[in-house]
């Protein structure tokens, strides 16, 4: 038992956005079991391991809703292009050097960034599932993943029957690697790049599985543009016509979007990962994510991977997507620090089918914590937390994680890895195959 003592601030995300001060938080196995004034809750358990963080902020660990973990190996490959000129630049990598192997390596990579960087939950769409999720467990995370589907033989180079086997095996494969609990996932890639005919068999098995499922949608303009020359349809209406949307997907990007999609989305129940930072990067377009919102779809956040972001730093996307919306909107009261605080929190794990696990600090949910000192310079004074996790904080100012009730990170300490390790074996990777 560890009690969380005399938290300057609790940022709970709860229904009713609640901010506690000077309070504590009592982890037991992997839930929160008890939340309030701090001397109370320290009272109640003398036994328990006190961790005093009176100069410090608790939140609810982050989610990055779209990501693309082994590809920190691919840091910085594919520069000054848009989205096609990138993926012909970075499936060319991946086919040389995101074997298995490089897959687990740039796994555990990942996931030691998006730690240190307060992230505790990443849904994860790439090669050699098996290799990427034990990699990334490995480390602490709480990793979303499954198969990755091509219609054709993709980077892996695998045949459509060899990606349906992988997915009939993957509820096994779960088991068998263990780690935090996540729910079944299938990653078909998009519209563009998996046929209409196989986004149905996709489809079939998510229903069998009981799986979640995210794809790539509407990303930028000319993808909107090759998927009706190629299949006759835009994505939004394939994904519908194929049952996808029936399935509640979380879309990446979902960048350029006529009204009549939107609301089709928001019907169906689908979710969009914004990932404001790659847009911009690969110049993709500005989603409006105060339009979205007022559709009624439900949005977290995402990074993408870090060879089109070159990061996995969520603060980064927090400030991003605040600034973009209110540039788009016009308005730069069009949404708060508080909604990008739950953007990146409850609304991801809603995204997730997970709200009831993870997503806020509630007596009763897994104890997925991020901790932010607030003695540091750039964080004083605080007039609301809101406005200083957004605005103000940082990945740096990181200092405990953890994950399922597991301290992963102990005052910016990696607890289950040797990050010097992990390090070194990237490179040793990369330079080898260079």
């Amino acid at each position: 038992m560890i009690i969380l003592h005399n938290v300057r601030y609790v940022v709970t995300c709860d229904s009713h956005d609640t901010v506690l001060e000077n309070a504590s938080l009592v982890i037991q196995d992997s839930k929160i079991v008890d939340l309030g004034p701090a001397q109370e809750v320290k009272e109640r358990y003398p036994q328990a391991r006190v961790i005093d963080l009176t100069d410090q902020l608790i939140m609810p660990g982050l989610i990055n809703l779209h990501t693309h973990l082994p590809m920190t190996l691919l840091r910085g490959v594919a520069e000054n292009v848009d989205l096609q000129g990138f993926l012909e630049l970075v499936w060319a990598e991946e086919a040389r050097i995101m074997d298995a192997e490089g897959t687990y390596i740039g796994a555990r990579l990942g996931a030691l960034e998006s730690l240190l960087a307060g992230t505790t939950t990443a849904l994860d769409m790439y090669l050699h599932p098996a290799a990427n999720h034990r990699g990334a467990v490995e480390v602490g995370l709480r990793h979303v993943t499954g198969p990755v589907f091509f219609s054709f033989p993709g980077p892996d180079n695998l045949t459509w029957s060899e990606r349906m086997e992988l997915a009939h095996d993957w509820p096994e494969t779960l088991r068998e690697i263990g780690g935090p609990y996540v729910p079944l996932t299938l990653t078909p890639h998009a519209p563009l790049t998996v046929s209409p005919e196989n986004l149905r068999e996709v489809a079939e098995l998510a229903v069998e599985q009981g799986a979640i499922i995210t794809v790539h949608a509407s990303e930028n303009v000319s993808e909107n543009e090759d998927t009706v020359n190629a299949h006759g349809e835009r994505p939004t209406h394939l994904l519908d016509v194929t049952g996808i949307l029936d399935l509640r997907p979380v879309l990446a990007h979902g960048v350029h979007l006529v009204e009549s999609e939107r609301l089709l989305i928001a019907a169906k129940g689908g979710c969009i990962a914004h990932c404001p930072g790659s847009n911009l990067k690969l110049a993709s377009g500005a989603a409006d994510l105060v339009q979205y919102r007022k559709d009624g779809i439900t949005v977290g956040l995402g990074s993408d991977g870090s060879s089109s972001s070159n990061d996995l730093d969520m603060f980064a996307v927090m400030r991003l997507a605040v600034n973009l919306a209110r540039l788009v909107s016009g308005d730069p009261a069009a949404i708060s620090a508080l909604e990008i605080v739950r953007a990146a929190t409850i609304d991801g794990a809603t995204a997730l089918g997970m709200s009831e696990r993870i997503g806020s600090l509630e007596v009763g949910k897994e104890a997925d914590i991020t901790c932010i000192t607030l003695d540091e310079p750039h964080l004083i004074p605080i007039h609301d937390p809101f406005t200083t996790i957004v605005f103000s904080a940082g990945r740096a100012d990181v200092r405990h994680v953890f994950v399922a009730g597991e301290h992963v990170v102990d005052n910016r300490r990696p607890t289950k890895v040797d990050p010097q390790e992990i390090m070194s074996s990237a490179l040793t990777h990369v330079g080898h195959l260079a």
